[in-house]
């Protein structure tokens, strides 16, 4: 494989690829420095964890066409021929044939689907398979990610009695009131599942910095307590 990469200034400098936000646009450059000389890469998922962007950067890809998915979970970057020229003593041939046989080169040098398989976009990537059929876990091209919604308390207590969680476990009132207070949140960030919250609760992950009744105790105030105490012992003692 050649070591060297190019990228043309008509592609990462046109107005498409700018109005991208920046980790699809670092994701594309790590794919473009990553891909084999036929501009195939088979570890889309590996590149976005390495690169740290995220699954919605390479929607955003593939929603702009600036990477064309396959069923194998292999892309290819649709303009590689625009952007990179190799010579023949350094070119390898890719070993994705079957799925370069899939595409066709128009006239601006840029990878296109043949007409025989337009079925390259139900693949992994968009969350369908060949037959249309929902593909679970995997990418979704212009999909929206659900907005969460907080449960009730009705919810979250039959959710704790399908799980047979006592209140000694999870109490649903102290549930709902804690994650209310801080905007329902898990650390610094949005909840994404609040089952998951229930039970990381019920596993003891809330306890830590809690009374027996789960109220927050302060640690600031604790510790001054127990100076005080200590030092009315002290004198007790002498």
């Amino acid at each position: 494989m050649a070591e060297r990469r190019m990228f043309a200034k008509t592609i990462v400098l046109s107005d498409a690829f700018l109005d991208m936000p920046l980790g699809a646009r670092c994701l594309y450059m790590t794919m473009g420095m990553l891909a084999d000389d036929d501009g195939f890469v088979n570890n889309p998922k590996s590149i976005i964890r390495q690169c740290g962007a995220t699954e919605d950067d390479m929607r955003i890809l593939f929603a702009k066409k600036f990477v064309i998915p396959f069923d194998n979970g292999v892309v290819v970057i649709k303009h590689w021929r625009i952007n990179n020229y190799l010579q023949k003593d350094r070119y390898n041939e890719t070993k994705y044939l079957e799925e370069k046989s899939m595409l066709t080169i128009n006239e601006k040098g840029a990878y296109e689907q043949a007409e025989n398989y337009q079925c390259i976009q139900s693949s992994v990537y968009t969350g369908k398979d060949r037959l249309g059929k929902e593909s679970i876990g995997n990418y979704s091209v212009g999909a929206k990610r659900e907005r969460f919604t907080p449960p009730t308390l009705e919810e979250v207590q039959a959710y704790c009695k399908e799980r047979h969680y006592g209140t000694l476990d999870v109490s649903p009132q102290r549930f709902i009131d804690y994650y209310t207070s801080n905007g329902w949140k898990v650390g610094r960030n949005p909840m994404k599942d609040w089952k998951a919250a229930v039970r990381n609760w019920a596993r003891g992950e809330h306890k830590q910095g809690y009374n027996s009744d789960n109220v927050q105790i302060n640690n600031e105030d604790q510790t001054e307590k127990l100076k005080k105490m200590m030092e009315e012992w002290g004198n007790k003692n002498g």
